[in-house]
């Protein structure tokens, strides 16, 4: 079965079997029971904490140029619908996907009291996918947002927002897993969902069992009918809380670095290096002088947790160090020749280096790059980075820059330092494939 990541855009069923009879007597002793009990109606209901949240999920419109011979009109029209979450109601602040506001020139937010307000983008970050737009609202509603950290497999959830056309659409489900990455481009620690997403749900909080907001719904994985098949993505909420306060504070995200060149564990690469996992990040190389480099890491190190959450990739720790201020101290666990080690990783502030070199790898504008047997092949892709918004992918060997050969790293790093776009030519999977490095 084709499998394809969609942005956002079934149904769960919840079998209880209860052994022990319910306390229902009175209001005081409804909570008591299995699940929360409403005993003036005689139903089992999650509404009296979901209803608080409700009001503070909004629609979010859209407007750009359209496609298509002009008519003469040159007012921006609806190119995007997705759903937001209002988390300052003072302030009017709303956080959203950034895919739901890409490219448009004005943006309108729909209440569900029907109001509709203009709205102005605060920033983006392509990075995570999010965005923060604001409003000049009397009377809003907003959510609580509570740390993510503290969910586990199996917790209920409930996804809202505007999917496929309709109005205001709660769904549930369960956490189906934890630290979710390796899908895309993007810095990604995932939370997975069977809560029931679609197309419109894109920006639409996912909220725990009391109305609490833990994430951001923002893509699916369809087997290619494009349709939900009961997994789905949520930006998670200790992610969506650092970028909204950067946002807010300067309309875009600094990150930091730490000098490790990283590429993704998998059978392959752990039989290459005598080891009995699968999970981890791999240290392809460190740059010299770097932060990595003081910590003591070599090529060849496994990480396997970092801040004492366990790695499952090298997105994981890119996730990690991508929410860090510069400064930051990450505690890191690897493994070396089969033994554990323990090492302190210092984020430092990003130099404007479009390429990073070691001495068998180069991050050239967010491309981990290696020389292999086929040639220059890349390895990792930082989410975010230009080589993601190009459309570079791990896999590819690259042939030529700007139509000249390039054989070494030496000489690929040399062809990207400069500044400005290159064109590069790379072999996938057997064909050639054209693409602009900004």
């Amino acid at each position: 079965m084709r499998r394809s990541m969609i942005r956002a855009g079934g149904a769960s069923v919840l079998a209880l079997a209860l052994a022990a009879p319910l306390l229902i007597a009175s209001p005081a002793n409804a909570q008591s029971g299995p699940l929360p009990y409403d005993a003036e109606r005689g139903v089992f209901t999650f509404a009296t904490g979901l209803e608080q949240a409700l009001p503070a999920v909004v629609q979010v419109t859209t407007l750009g140029q359209s496609e298509g011979p002009s008519s003469g009109d040159n007012e921006p029209r609806p190119v995007a619908s997705g759903s937001g979450a209002i988390i300052d109601a003072a302030e009017g602040i709303i956080v959203t996907n950034n895919h739901v506001v890409e490219g448009g020139r004005k943006f309108t937010v729909d209440l569900t009291d029907g109001r509709i307000f203009d709205a102005v983008l605060v920033g983006t970050d392509k990075a995570t996918d999010l965005a923060v737009l604001k409003i000049e609202a009397p009377g809003l509603s907003q959510i609580e947002v509570v740390s993510s950290d503290s969910l586990r497999t199996g917790d209920l959830a409930f996804a809202v927002g505007y999917p496929l056309g309709l109005d205001q659409t709660l769904t549930m489900g369960v956490i189906s897993g934890l630290g979710r990455s390796g899908m895309g481009d993007r810095i990604e620690d995932y939370i997975q969902t069977d809560a029931a997403v679609n197309s419109g749900n894109s920006g639409g909080p996912l909220l725990d069992s009391r109305g609490r907001l833990i994430g951001i719904n923002t893509s699916i994985l369809s087997g290619g009918g494009g349709g939900n098949d009961g997994i789905a993505f949520a930006v998670p909420s200790r992610i969506l809380m650092y970028v909204v306060g950067q946002l807010r504070a300067t309309g875009e995200v600094k990150r930091g670095t730490t000098g490790a060149i990283l590429g993704s564990l998998n059978a392959e690469r752990s039989r290459d290096l005598g080891l009995g996992i699968v999970r981890g990040a791999v240290v392809e190389d460190v740059a010299p002088g770097s932060p990595a480099e003081a910590a003591g890491l070599r090529r060849g190190d496994v990480v396997t947790r970092i801040q004492n959450r366990p790695v499952s990739n090298a997105g994981t720790v890119q996730a990690t160090i991508g929410i860090a201020e510069p400064g930051t101290q990450l505690d890191v666990v690897y493994l070396r020749d089969g033994r554990e080690g323990r090492t302190t990783l210092l984020v430092a502030p990003r130099a404007d280096r479009p390429v990073i070199s070691g001495s068998e790898a180069i991050i050239a504008r967010g491309a981990g790059v290696r020389d292999v047997a086929d040639g220059l092949q890349v390895f990792a892709v930082e989410g975010g980075s230009p080589a993601a918004a190009a459309g570079l992918q791990a896999g590819d060997v690259i042939r030529s820059v700007d139509g000249s050969n390039v054989s070494s790293l030496s000489a690929l790093g040399r062809a990207l330092e400069r500044s400005g776009e290159r064109r590069l030519s790379v072999d996938r999977g057997g064909d050639t494939i054209r693409i602009t490095l900004p």
